[in-house]
Order: C-alpha cells, then structure tokens, then sequence
C-alpha cells in the first residue's frame, strides 16, 4: 500500500545552507499494517509524511501510495488518503458539523452517507457535545478530535496520521489509540509518527526508529528487542541515537 524507495528531501536556509530533512529513507506499510516513524522533533517524520500526502515533493527518490506515484498521481493519491497533520488548519467559523459537512461533499459522498458516517464518528471521539460549536472556540483537545473526523470521514484505505493523539488528555488518547487499531482491524494501512513509546509499543505492526533525516533501525518490536538486546523501546532508542551520535563529525 505505502513503498518508499531511496526517499531525500532538501532544504536550503541561507544561513545554514543544505538542509537533509529526509536522508535516502527506505520502508514499506502494507494492509492491516500500522507503521510507525518514532523519533523527535525534527527527525524527519512530519516531512516524509508530508511527502506521502502529496503536501510537498521529494529531491530525490520515489514514494509509491496505493500504487500511485506521490508526484506524477498526486490526485489519485489524494483519493486514496486520510491525512492528519498538526499544520492543516481548520476553518475559524465553522462548527464540527459544518466541517465534516463540507468534506465529506468534497470528497463525492452522498448526503445520507455524511450523516450516517458523521454521526458513528462523533460518537466514537465523544464530540456531540461540542458539533455546533465554532472551531474558535473549541479546546486543543477538541480541534485534534474533529481533525481526526475530517481525516476519516470518506472511509480512505491508507491513514497517513502526523501524532494523532498530541493535545489530548488521556481518555480520549486511549479512544483515538483503539480506533486505529480497529482501523487496522479493517484491513487499511496506516502510517503515524509519534515521539512517545508507549504509543509505539503498543500500536505499531513495524516501527521505524529515524533521527536527523535517517532511518537508523527498523523492524518489529521483538526484532528490535532482539537486534539490540534490550526489552524497553527507549533504551533501544536512546542507545541507537548515542551510536548515530558519537559517529557523527
């Protein structure tokens, strides 16, 4: 479903010249498959993710989503998705409803097949209480809920989710956290990145450690666990990060 061959972005900062977001980065995420990019703030995640979801185009290498090409196939791509991303804004002045109203309609689903769908997911994320609300007014916690519901509302085959639970309390975090796996359950592939273990641990099918644009080790829990000789996740990243560290100019 995801194939991602020899994949690099670069930016140029006048101040700090070339800037490898994302340094020749290889991995693949088939159906009923939850991927995971574990690694910190700017790691390279939110980019690649970014690159996926058709948002930016790669310097090099290739991308493939639902067999279509990121850059050449970019609209099929965009059919094929949910996308989660703490930089897609939401409208000011519209309400939940309205929101999930007007994506659905975008997205070429029928009326009677928005409200069916809009009223399961405002169930599940526990958002009656607040769909008539403007989004102005809404809490951080609020807006991520309905940034999930506008992601999911036309039932996509790949999940591409940039930290899906961030600025949610721990009630909800558990909600959105057995949703994907449902999710899974149902036979898509998602992809998500986070910075917290535990996440990882208990979502991810395969996880990819990346830091400063490199993916540094990849596999299954068990497989990381044995590679490296260490059951706690942090430990394996902690000492994977120091290695790539003390190996650096």
């Amino acid at each position: 479903m995801i194939k991602v061959h020899h994949l690099k972005k670069e930016f140029f900062d006048k101040k700090g010249g070339k800037i490898e977001a994302v340094n020749d980065i290889n991995f693949h995420c088939l159906k009923s498959q939850i991927f995971g990019l574990l690694g910190p703030n700017g790691a390279g995640k939110t980019t690649t993710l970014r690159i996926l979801a058709t948002m930016m185009k790669p310097t090099a290498g290739e991308a493939l989503v639902n067999g279509y090409q990121v850059v050449k196939e970019a609209h099929k791509v965009r059919q094929s998705i949910g996308f989660l991303s703490g930089e897609t804004g939401l409208y000011d002045r519209f309400t939940p409803r309205e929101t999930i109203l007007f994506f659905g309609r975008i997205n070429g689903l029928s009326e009677k097949l928005i409200s069916t769908r809009m009223s399961d997911i405002f169930k599940i994320l526990d958002m009656e209480s607040f769909k008539d609300v403007r989004v102005d007014k809404l809490s951080t916690g609020m807006k991520q809920k309905l940034s999930i519901a506008r992601a999911i509302i036309h039932n996509p085959p790949i999940l591409i989710l940039d930290e899906p639970t961030a600025g949610l309390d721990v009630i909800t975090a558990r909600v959105v956290v057995n949703y994907i796996k449902e999710f899974r359950n149902q036979g898509k592939c998602i992809i998500f990145s986070t910075h917290q273990m535990a996440e990882a641990e208990k979502l991810c099918d395969e996880i990819a450690i990346i830091h400063k644009g490199k993916i540094l080790s990849s596999g299954t829990l068990a497989e990381l666990q044995a590679k490296f000789q260490e059951q706690d996740l942090e430990e394996i990243f902690f000492k994977l990060v120091k290695v790539k560290a003390e190996g650096e100019v």
